[in-house]
Order: structure tokens, then C-alpha cells, then sequence
């Protein structure tokens, strides 16, 4: 059975652990694996999984919960004899955690053994005696400063500046978000190390009993062009549904749009009304995990026309499920999709039209799906927990970074 550790009783607790052999402890702050946080949960939640079979018989993981909200997360994911749990009831938004996190740290190191803290958000505890990495994932709020609030932007910019300066060592989801990071706060290159994301195993050519349950479920034609994300202005969703309408001919496929939809965001449902596509575009909202590998397989071509993104996740997990990709030629989307995928301008109507044409031809999509699994094999998560324990291991024999 695992251990449990609270803040409240780690020193009395760490008596008893001065018995057994002194480890590295890598803590892996888990508090944002609730629905709240789901990218960044399943990031967490994959790297739980990954790291524990790479650590040398003198290291150990330690995940960080909050025992209010981690209930399903422990339940699911992290009871494992390799793993310590620590318990700290707070949350990454209470004032609480700037002393209770570093408190917890504190008494669970033992004199003579190294601790790494990891946080992969940057509400985080910003007074830290020991070691720190920080995950980073975009500059959204910074980058597109027109659909965010002066005072989100204002706290943006500073607890940015608060975990950059708290956190020896940067994880970057993608080389363009390194660059970005790097340019847009001056960092040194060095303090930053890219760990791509990877598709879940789920995400693989499914069954075909699998994808006609999921196009029953949903009342799916037998070919479509899949759109999958929210429906923020990043995401550029409007010009995606205009270039499909001015494209649009009889023999055309349906557009389906699935995922989470804001509803500050309502311009791709009325441009469908304005442009009188009726059945053509289908909005099916959010989908459940275990559905959405059999819609990306049921999907005749998966479209992903975003003007930014720090990894662009849904690009990979399509190509897992052999679904040829169009997706734009911006930020870091090129580096994850390399040479599988189609890519356009996103803001250019023509070049969007033109990706749909070809995506229209059948040899082209049989070639794009050859590529598209190759490509989506190189990003697995054993390579990024590698990755991640590497930087830890540094750390541990470099505590003052770069």
C-alpha cells in the first residue's frame, strides 16, 4: 500500500521514515489533476503513470494531493507501491499554500537525502527552500490580450514572473513555447528544457464495432470532416466554418464540431445561421473521454485551424487514431505535426479551402494516415517522464540551476 503523509503530522511521521534508506524525493505537485484542470490533470496523470518505472532503486516520487478534491485521482491513478502521497489541504488558488507547500517540503526531507518540488502550474508556492521546476504550457492570455480582462492579464504577468523567478528549471510543452517563454521574459534558453506531450494509449485505430457505436451514439454520417476543441477566438473556429462554407460544393462532407463550448464565444453558431448551412455543420459539445477515440477514427479527416497553440495535443491524438490531420502552419503545431499533416495559413480563407479539397482524395488520405501514425509514435510518455526525470536528476546535482 502506498504512504500517506499530511502537513499536519509529516515531522512526527518522518521519524519513523529516518529508518529506511535515505532516497531522492521528487515531488510532483498533483493538486490540479481535478476537472478543473483537465489538460494539465492528464498531463499529471500520464506522468504518475510514467515515472515510476524509470526511478533507480535510491530515488522516489512523492504526488502532492489535496485530499479534499484527489479523491478519484488516487483512486485511479496513483495507489502504487513505488509512490509516496502527501497530503496538503490547499489549493493552488488559496493564499494557504505559500506556507503550508514549503512546510510539508521542509519536514519531509531528511537531513541527508535531495528533494525536487515540481509544480505544472504557476499558481504555486513561491518561497521555496528546495529545488523547483515549473511546467509551462502557452502565452494565451499575453498573446491575445483582446479576450482577456486588463486585471487577468495583470495577474497573468505577475505570478508568471513569481514561478519563473521561484523555479530553477522550465519544462516547455513544445520548442515554440521554449521560444516564446524565453522571448517574451528573457529568460536564459538554458533554464528551459521542451517535454513534448504525447497521445494517451487510448488514442489508436479503433474497432470498427467501436466507431459504429460512437457514430450511432451521435447520429454520424459515414464520412465527415471533425473539428475538436473549445471554441475560444485562438482557436479561430469562425474561419474555419466560413472558408467550409464558401468551399462548400454537393459532394462535400458534413463539418462536425465537437468539445467544450464557451458560450462568451457565440459567433460559429451564428455564422452557420448566416450562412444557411443547416445540417451541413453539426455542433456536438463536449464529449466524454471514452467516446472520443472512436469519433476521431470515425472521422473521414480531422481539421484543427488554430491560430496558436503550445503543443495542439488533439492534432497528435487524431493521427494516433489513423485520422488524416489538416492543422495551421503556426506556433507549434508544424513541430508536432512535422511532415504528416497538411498545413494551411490560418487566416488565409483559400489555403483552408484548398486543404479540404485535397483532403477530398482518397490516395491523399491513405498516405496522410501512413504518415500520421508514424508521426503520432514518437511521442509516447515513457520519453517525456524520461525527459522530466532528467531535468530532476540535474537539479539534484546542480540545486542552484544553470
Amino acid at each position: 500500500m502506498p504512504k500517506f503523509y499530511s502537513a499536519h503530522d509529516l515531522y512526527s511521521c518522518m521519524r519513523v521514515q529516518r529508518a529506511r534508506p535515505m532516497k531522492d524525493t521528487y515531488v510532483l505537485d498533483a493538486r490540479t489533476a481535478t476537472p478543473h484542470f483537465p489538460g494539465i490533470g492528464r498531463y499529471v496523470k500520464n506522468l504518475v503513470q510514467a515515472m515510476p518505472p524509470l526511478l533507480a532503486a535510491e530515488e522516489e516520487l512523492a504526488v502532492l494531493l489535496d485530499p479534499q478534491h484527489s479523491g478519484q485521482f488516487v483512486q485511479e491513478h496513483v495507489r502504487r507501491p513505488q509512490i509516496v502521497h502527501l497530503h496538503a489541504a490547499s489549493s493552488p488558488f488559496t493564499l494557504q499554500q505559500q506556507w503550508q507547500i514549503p512546510q510539508a517540503l521542509r519536514s519531509l526531507k531528511p537531513d541527508n537525502n535531495a528533494l525536487v518540488y515540481h509544480s505544472p502550474y504557476y499558481l504555486m508556492p513561491y518561497f521555496l527552500a528546495t529545488p523547483a521546476v515549473l511546467t509551462f504550457y502557452d502565452l494565451i492570455p499575453l498573446f491575445f490580450p483582446h479576450y482577456v480582462s486588463p486585471r487577468a492579464r495583470l495577474l497573468f504577468r505577475f505570478t508568471m514572473r513569481m514561478a519563473l523567478r521561484t523555479a530553477q528549471q522550465i519544462l516547455s510543452i513544445s520548442q515554440s513555447a521554449a521560444q516564446d517563454l524565453a522571448q517574451y521574459f528573457a529568460l536564459d534558453p538554458q533554464r528551459i528544457t521542451t517535454t513534448p506531450l504525447a497521445p494517451d494509449p487510448c488514442f489508436c485505430p479503433q474497432p470498427q464495432a467501436e466507431i459504429e457505436r460512437v457514430r450511432q451514439k451521435y447520429g454520424l454520417p459515414a464520412g465527415f470532416f471533425l473539428y475538436f476543441g473549445i471554441n475560444k477566438p485562438h482557436k479561430n473556429l469562425p474561419a474555419l466554418i466560413s472558408a467550409y462554407a464558401d468551399w462548400r460544393t454537393k459532394a462535400a462532407l458534413p463539418l462536425v464540431i465537437a468539445g467544450a463550448w464557451d458560450q462568451r464565444y457565440p459567433e460559429s453558431k451564428q455564422l452557420v445561421a448566416q450562412k444557411k448551412l443547416g445540417e451541413a455543420v453539426t455542433f456536438l459539445g463536449s464529449i466524454p473521454d471514452d467516446d472520443l477515440p472512436g469519433l476521431y477514427a470515425a472521422a473521414t479527416a480531422f481539421i484543427f485551424p488554430s491560430r496558436y497553440e503550445g503543443f495542439g495535443l488533439p492534432v497528435l491524438e487524431a493521427m494516433a487514431c489513423g485520422t488524416p490531420v489538416a492543422c495551421s502552419n503556426t506556433s507549434s503545431l508544424p513541430e508536432v505535426a512535422g511532415d504528416a499533416a497538411l498545413l494551411f495559413a490560418p487566416d488565409s480563407p483559400s489555403a483552408l479551402a484548398h486543404a479540404l479539397s485535397q483532403l477530398m482524395d482518397a490516395p491523399t488520405r491513405l498516405q496522410m494516415r501512413d504518415r500520421g501514425l508514424q508521426q503520432a509514435a514518437r511521442f509516447t510518455w515513457q520519453r517525456t517522464a524520461q525527459q522530466t526525470l532528467a531535468v530532476y536528476r540535474n537539479l539534484v546535482k546542480n540545486p542552484a540551476g544553470p
